[in-house]
C-alpha cells in the first residue's frame, strides 16, 4: 500500500480528525514559533485535516496551503474550511506544485517521515522557499523516542526513522542553515500515577512520560540558505 491509499482509508474512516486531536498538543506551540507576517505565503506538508493551515491564515498569512498525497484528506480537509486565503493541493513531498521560492514558510507536523525521498523531499522544500525563508519539521517519531517504534507496524507504508542528529545533518545536506532543535513536551496529555499500570497501551508509567514528557516532538528549524 502508499501513502495515498493508507490515508484515502484514513479519512474514509475519520481518523483525520483524530490525528488532529492527538497532534495538537504540540502542534499549536510548534506553529505559534513560526513568525507569520501579514501577507506571507506558507505551506503545510502532509496536511491532513489542514488544521495547520487554517491556523497559519488566522495568524495573518496572505495566502495558506496545505498539501497531501491522499485526495480524500483534502476532501475532508476542504469540507472543514471556511473563508478565503487556505488552499489545498494534492502532490508528493518529493515533487512540490509550486515554482521556485514562493513560500515565506514551510511547517510539517508528524508527516516528513513517510516521504519515499526524504533528501528529495529537503531539496523540494528549500526549491519553493524563498532565500531566508524557514522550515519548521515538526515529528514525534524518531530514533531517540523508543517507544514510537512500533508505530511503523501500526501502518503500511515505510516510515523513516532517523535520530537528532540524522536530521540536522541531512537538512544541512540540503542548503539549510539548522536555527534550532528542541524537544515540545506533551504536557496535557494526563499520565496516571504508577500504580494503575500496566494499562491497554503502557507497559509503565516511565514508559509513558518518556514518550510525552521527556521526547514529545522533535522540532527541527531551518532556514534556507542564499544560493551561492
Amino acid at each position: 500500500m502508499n501513502v495515498r491509499e493508507e490515508f484515502d482509508d484514513w479519512a474514509r474512516e475519520g481518523r483525520d480528525r483524530g490525528m488532529e486531536e492527538r497532534h495538537l498538543n504540540t502542534a499549536k506551540h510548534a506553529l505559534a514559533r513560526i513568525p507569520v507576517e501579514k501577507g506571507d505565503y506558507v505551506l503545510d506538508l502532509g496536511t491532513g485535516s489542514g488544521y495547520a493551515p487554517r491556523a497559519l491564515r488566522e495568524r495573518g498569512a496572505g495566502r495558506a496551503y496545505g498539501l497531501d498525497a491522499s485526495p480524500e484528506m483534502l476532501r475532508n480537509a476542504r469540507g472543514y474550511t471556511d473563508g478565503d486565503g487556505v488552499g489545498y493541493v494534492r502532490g508528493d513531498f518529493e515533487h512540490l506544485p509550486f515554482d521556485d521560492g514562493v513560500f515565506d514558510g514551510v511547517f510539517s507536523m508528524e508527516a516528513f517521515y513517510y516521504a519515499r525521498d526524504p533528501l528529495d523531499a529537503l531539496a523540494e522544500v528549500r526549491r519553493v522557499l524563498r532565500p531566508g525563508g524557514t522550515f519548521y519539521c515538526a515529528v514525534n517519531f524518531f530514533e531517540e523516542s523508543e517507544t514510537t517504534h512500533r508505530w511503523q507496524e501500526k501502518v503500511d507504508v515505510g516510515m523513516t526513522l532517523w535520530s537528532r542528529a540524522e536530521y540536522r545533518e541531512a537538512f544541512r545536506e540540503a542548503g539549510f542553515y539548522v536555527a534550532s532543535q528542541d524537544h515540545i513536551p506533551d504536557r496535557e496529555v494526563e499520565i496516571p500515577p504508577a500504580d494503575e499500570f500496566p494499562t491497554d497501551d503502557w507497559e509503565s508509567r516511565e514508559a509513558m512520560v518518556d514518550r510525552y514528557r521527556r521526547w514529545g516532538t522533535l522540532l527541527t528549524v531551518g532556514v534556507s540558505a542564499e544560493n551561492e
